[in-house]
């Protein structure tokens, strides 16, 4: 049985005294994802390290396209590929995983430490922590809540980390050119659509005091 641990994180958000909470769900790290990790970051990345910490840098939001919590969960669980991913399973056999993961209802789950490397974005998943989203498909579209909680949460983030950057993950290839960009092979992309324009345009304008970086224009 897996064993579960709820912890109660607090993010505080500075227009109100209301806090909302962060429940601890971790997905599976054992030896072999550590292992996987490095690896990962040794071939993709010419990082060869002792360790899978990293040093946030940015912060991607992301939805997962599967209508429901457990569903999302579980394809993050696992520490090697499922089946159903071969569009990547030949650049690692390091599952994808995201370091939240936040429900319709607007909960979040903390499913990984935010100072260790989850394979969420192509090129820069060494210096970036990742939000998923349940849902995001025309028959399961993002909430208000979900909007609401990633705000809090990028809010919370951008106080507890050097942040220079916040984008969506169909941004990630603006960065080809960038000095974080380390990704090693030119022809490992994959074209992607989320979180969508309007829901970053929403997070942006409410997260703006924090003077983020502005996403590099693509060449």
């Amino acid at each position: 049985m897996r064993k579960l641990l709820f912890i109660s994180l607090l993010l505080i958000v500075s227009s109100c005294s209301v806090t909302h909470k962060i429940i601890n769900k971790p997905i599976k790290f054992d030896p072999q994802r550590v292992e996987l990790t490095k690896e990962y970051l040794k071939e993709r990345y010419g990082l060869e390290k002792n360790t899978i910490e990293i040093i946030p840098k940015m912060i991607v939001l992301h939805w997962t396209a599967i209508p429901t919590f457990e569903g999302s969960y579980d394809a993050f669980y696992n520490s090697t590929l499922p089946s159903w991913r071969p569009d990547i399973e030949n650049v690692s056999g390091l599952n994808v995983s995201a370091h939240f993961l936040v429900d319709k209802d607007g909960s979040i789950y903390s499913l990984m430490p935010e100072n260790h490397m989850g394979r969420h974005v192509i090129g820069l998943n060494h210096c970036a922590i990742g939000i998923e989203n349940v849902g995001g498909t025309k028959g399961s579209p993002l909430t208000a809540k979900q909007l609401k909680a990633n705000i809090q949460l990028v809010k919370y983030l951008a106080r507890k980390y050097n942040i220079d950057f916040l984008i969506g993950h169909y941004e990630y290839t603006n960065f080809e050119e960038h000095p974080l960009w380390l990704e090693v092979d030119k022809g490992y992309r994959t074209a992607k659509i989320d979180p969508g324009k309007d829901f970053m345009i929403k997070v942006r304008k409410a997260t703006k005091k924090f003077k983020f970086t502005p996403v590099p224009i693509k060449k």
